[in-house]
């Protein structure tokens, strides 16, 4: 089957930063469906996980989370999915990755397929949708039925991939006042057209106090500003790692809670609610088609092969990506 995958981690721009490969199909055992990607969608963590360090692979390694396909097999454990069934996941990091045409993933983090969305457009949402609904709903108790309605959220990165689900959550679900960062005017335009009822601009000092922060950009450089902006008993959302020790004092005097949100948790230690992302993308499925959540996909890179893929990354990597980028077909 065709890959998109890597031998050594290098710059982007170095040729073999990723290369189109030729690898054996992949047999489900298990939990496990053999998707037959149709679509995939790059994240920051795709570019993180690429990053150059002095590691060599003796077999090909195979990145991207995000996806939508065809189910084609299924391992004899699986009881949530035929083959022929459409699906959206955004997969594991101790598995080989999505950038191929024939894909293994545990059917406990498969969504059905939004049937309103094309494949493209269903593989930009499964990752941020799970990031941005585990932290606010799961983490930080932030009511999705409407009980903290009218408290205010500051979204820190409101035009990024979580951001612009987050907005969506905050506004559609939460039903909570939503003030997201942004500095440009299509970035601007395009948190309000997700629901953000202000705007404020992330190059300038932020003023006011919120009940939520959700900071889906550098934890370090937001950490010393989380004392002015959060109010007492507030709670601060973070996805980003601190990249060197912070000083919780700075927090205690208004009782200021941190809630941390990884994506890949139950995947990764294989915990005993792993099968709730399947229920929350299912979920995600139904508002979806009932037109409360809409995708986030804003550009269409084209077919799925290395040059595109390298594309996505340097766009990524140089910061200025309003919503989802998606590579579609091979």
């Amino acid at each position: 089957m065709k890959a998109i995958g890597l031998y050594k981690y290098l710059p982007i721009d170095h040729p073999e930063s990723l290369l189109d490969l030729e690898v054996e199909t992949p047999v489900a055992t298990g939990h496990d469906l053999l998707v037959g990607v149709k679509a995939i969608s790059v994240n920051p963590v795709d570019t993180k996980r690429r990053a150059p360090k002095d590691l060599v692979e003796k077999t090909p390694k195979i990145l991207g989370f995000d996806a939508s396909g065809i189910v084609e097999a299924v391992g004899p454990d699986v009881t949530l999915f035929k083959p022929g069934d459409a699906v959206y996941y955004a997969g594991s990091v101790i598995r080989q990755g999505a950038n191929c045409e024939f894909h293994l993933v545990d059917e406990r983090i498969v969504g059905r397929k939004p049937a309103s969305l094309p494949f493209a457009e269903a593989a930009a949402m499964p990752l941020t949708t799970l990031t941005a609904w585990e932290l606010m709903f799961d983490r930080m108790g932030i009511s999705r039925a409407g009980a903290h309605a009218g408290k205010t959220v500051l979204i820190l990165g409101g035009a990024g991939g979580v951001g612009s689900i987050a907005i969506q959550l905050a506004k559609k679900l939460a039903r909570l006042k939503v003030v997201a960062s942004a500095s440009r005017p299509e970035s601007i335009a395009w948190c309000k057209g997700l629901g953000a009822d202000e705007t404020v601009d992330h190059t300038q000092p932020i003023e006011g106090e919120y009940d939520f922060v959700l900071c889906f950009s550098s934890s370090d450089l937001y950490w010393p500003a989380f004392p002015r902006l959060v109010k007492p008993q507030g709670k601060i959302g973070m996805i980003v790692r601190t990249t060197k020790p912070v000083d919780l004092a700075i927090l205690h005097d208004k009782s200021i809670t941190v809630c941390l949100e990884g994506m890949f948790t139950r995947s990764t230690f294989q915990t005993p609610d792993m099968a709730a992302q399947h229920a929350l993308l299912d979920e995600t499925a139904g508002l979806i088609e009932a037109g409360l959540l809409k995708t986030t996909l804003t550009r269409n890179l084209g077919n799925i092969h290395a040059a595109n893929l390298k594309l996505a990354h340097k766009m990524l990597e140089e910061g200025h990506v309003t919503g989802k980028l998606v590579l579609e077909g091979w």
